[in-house]
């Protein structure tokens, strides 16, 4: 009887998702965004523990908001998720050729940080919880085959419950083009993305916050955070080129800005993951602060964490 709360939880979710795929499968592209802004205003609105945590994470963005200039931004934020999550409900049916001819004009820093790849280097994309993040793997994905090169990114999932629901959502990134592991056997993940790396191929992480309970101390937006040190030290491990990448929304198009390479220091020890990792909280707070509504961070990102 105690697991009966989790499996209806379970079940709801189930039944929410699987609506929300009908739904933006079905309706019309106008309607469906009106009812999900309806949704995250209502969200914002009763002011649960996951707006509590957003609000927390963006009075680091913005230390020195009162309190209507964080209620806006909050409410622009929890829009820009719950734009997040329509646009993945319908991703599947959308066109990818369309959705790169939208978005190429704000990429930046995407052509720079391929070149490597044309070395045989491998290049990591290390992003936070923003903006359409599985948009930015399709128009990755798109000019990777567009310049001649492996049009295939690696990426790590955490398991879902109801298993439907996650069987559902392997199906559709890897659908998207991604080649999707898990991370319930850590060395199998590990493998799966040395060997993309040392092949010279492209990884993509989200890094913002850190689940394995073995990250890294650092100052993040101005407080203490643990990310995790898995990016750098994969970088350091197989020599890949390391970059910040961030997600935006762009009217009713997408961008994503990427930053310069954070360098890596060769030495095996965590001290130097850690210089690299500090790098790469730097580089997400300067990305972070130039657009925070569409940094999706509803949890805790504190040391505790």
């Amino acid at each position: 009887m105690s697991e009966l709360p989790g499996r209806l939880h379970e079940a709801v979710a189930g039944a929410g998702y699987t609506a929300g795929w009908a739904i933006a499968g079905r309706l019309p592209t106008g309607v469906v965004a009106r009812v999900f802004d309806l949704g995250a205003d209502l969200a914002t609105r009763r002011n649960g523990p996951g707006v509590q945590r957003l609000r927390a994470n963006l009075a680091r963005v913005r230390p020195g908001a009162d309190r209507a200039e964080l209620d806006l931004l909050v409410g622009r934020a929890m829009r820009s998720y719950a734009r997040y999550w329509r646009e993945a409900f319908a991703l599947p049916a959308l066109d990818p050729d369309v959705l790169h001819a939208a978005m190429h004009p704000h990429a930046h820093g995407i052509a720079a940080s391929l070149e490597p790849l044309g070395r045989g280097r491998g290049v990591l994309y290390a992003l936070p919880h923003a903006g359409n993040w599985d948009v930015a793997g399709v128009y990755l994905v798109r000019e990777l085959a567009r310049r001649g090169l492996d049009p295939v990114i690696t990426t790590v999932v955490q398991r879902l419950r109801p298993e439907s629901l996650f069987r559902r959502f392997l199906a559709y990134r890897r659908a998207l083009g991604f080649e999707v592991v898990t991370a319930d056997d850590p060395r199998t993940a590990h493998r799966a993305l040395t060997a993309r790396l040392r092949a010279g191929g492209v990884v993509c992480l989200v890094a913002d916050r850190d689940l394995s309970g073995r990250g890294i101390d650092v100052s993040f937006l101005g407080a203490p955070a643990r990310l995790p040190a898995g990016p750098a030290r994969l970088a350091r491990i197989t020599g890949a080129a390391l970059h910040p990448a961030y997600p935006v929304f762009v009217g009713e198009a997408w961008g994503v800005r990427v930053g310069a390479e954070i360098p890596v220091p060769d030495e095996r020890s965590r001290c130097s993951d850690a210089k690299a990792v500090q790098a790469l909280a730097d580089a997400f707070g300067e990305l972070i602060a130039e657009r925070p509504e569409d940094w999706h961070m509803l949890q805790p990102i504190g040391a505790a964490a």
